[in-house]
C-alpha cells in the first residue's frame, strides 16, 4: 500500500488529490512541518535525509521524493498521464517549470530567512517573490486558454498540481476569478 508523507498546504497536496482522484486506499501521513517534524533525525533517517514533503512510500517499501518524480509515477500508475512522447515531455516540462521556478517564487514570498540572513532584505525578497508568484499564475491561466485540462482531453497530474497554485494564489489574496478566469 502507498503512503504518502505530507503537510497539510504544501505542493504535497498535489499526490494527495491525485492519491484521493484514484480510488485506491492509500496511507496519508500527516508531517507536522509548523512543529519541525521533517527536521528530526528520525525523519531524517527513516523518511526523507532533505527534511521535505511530499515523500511517497511505494509498494517495495521505497520512498520517493519530490513532485517532479512522485506526480510522473502516480500518473503513470492511475492513468492520469500521457503514452504520447510529446505531451509527456510538455507534462515534464511543466511539472519541473512549477517546482523549480514557480513553487519558490512563492517560498521566497514566504521564507525569506532561507535566502537571506539580512532581515532588512526579507520584505523587498517577499514583494519580488510574490509579484513573481503572480505573474506566473498568469501564465498558467493562460495555459488553460479554451482547455479544460492542461495537457489532452482529460485530467493529468498537472491539474492537480495547478490546483495547488490556484489555492496558493487565493491564499495570497489574489483575484483568481477575476484576474485568471481560464485556471
Amino acid at each position: 500500500m502507498l503512503t504518502l508523507a505530507y503537510c497539510p498546504g504544501a505542493c504535497s497536496m498535489a499526490p494527495h488529490f491525485v492519491l484521493e482522484d484514484s480510488g485506491e486506499k492509500y496511507v496519508a501521513r500527516k508531517i507536522d512541518c509548523a512543529g519541525g517534524e521533517q527536521y528530526t533525525e528520525e525523519y531524517k533517517k527513516t523518511i526523507n535525509p532533505h527534511s521535505r514533503v511530499p515523500v511517497l512510500q511505494i509498494d517495495s517499501g521505497d520512498w520517493i521524493s519530490e513532485n517532479i518524480a512522485i506526480l510522473p509515477y502516480l500518473g503513470k500508475r492511475f492513468g492520469f498521464w500521457t503514452d504520447d512522447p510529446v505531451t509527456e515531455a510538455k507534462m515534464l516540462s511543466f511539472i519541473g517549470w512549477v517546482a523549480s521556478t514557480v513553487h519558490p517564487a512563492q517560498a521566497h514570498y514566504r521564507r525569506a530567512y532561507r535566502y537571506a540572513t539580512d532581515e532588512a532584505t526579507h520584505p523587498n525578497i517577499q514583494e519580488v517573490g510574490l509579484e513573481s508568484f503572480h505573474n506566473y499564475l498568469k501564465d498558467v491561466d493562460k495555459l488553460y486558454t479554451g482547455k479544460t485540462y492542461l495537457f489532452g482531453d482529460k485530467l493529468s497530474v498537472c491539474d492537480h498540481y495547478a490546483f495547488v497554485l490556484y489555492t496558493w494564489g487565493l491564499q495570497r489574496g489574489f483575484a483568481m476569478k477575476e484576474e485568471m478566469p481560464h485556471f
